[in-house]
């Protein structure tokens, strides 16, 4: 029977937790960019029902990360700040740019889920199972996304590179620290 390691299984819920308040972060950008500057109410409506979601995610990892004493990332207030940032920069750009902000971050948090879900021993099944669900919650908000316009054409590409580097180093760096 395959164990999780206690180095891994932290590290897992570090970024995770990280992760899902980054989603809300990215969110929270884009809600207020649509409540003072860009007008649309069902792009509004589109991403509010996202953002529950992912308090629903945020709100289990806070509860690991209490339950099992681990640190969170020491990089949270810089987390949020770009988190805000990016969102409010995506939405004022538009919907086309609000959308592949979500598709381009939900493309690098499913093969994150999956490489995660790989290293879970037969120990953590519940913890396996809650990402499991999550991933399939952010593939649905991905779809969402393309359906509600998200593009990577043209110029939209290097804000897909730009906003899958990101994350990816995101990640990478929360894990860690």
């Amino acid at each position: 029977m395959k164990k999780t390691d206690k180095k891994t299984l932290e590290e897992i819920i570090r970024v995770d937790h990280a992760g899902e308040r980054g989603a809300i972060k990215i969110y929270e950008g884009q809600l207020l960019a649509l409540k003072t500057i860009k007008q649309d109410e069902e792009l509004k409506t589109i991403i509010e029902s996202m953002k529950e979601h992912e308090k629903e995610h945020f709100e289990y990892f806070e509860k690991e990360i209490q339950k099992r004493n681990i640190k969170p990332t020491s990089l949270l207030p810089l987390w949020d700040l770009m988190g805000v940032s990016l969102g409010f920069g995506s939405a004022i750009l538009g919907k086309k740019a609000a959308m592949l902000c979500t598709a381009s971050v939900e493309e690098v948090i499913d093969q994150h889920y999956k490489n995660q879900i790989k290293k879970l021993g037969k120990d953590e099944e519940e913890l396996k199972k809650k990402i499991e669900k999550f991933n399939e919650d952010e593939n649905n908000h991905k779809n969402i996304a393309y359906a509600a316009g998200a593009s990577n054409k043209g110029l939209y590409g290097l804000m897909d590179l730009v906003i899958k580097t990101g994350s990816r180093i995101a990640i990478t760096i929360s894990e860690k620290i």
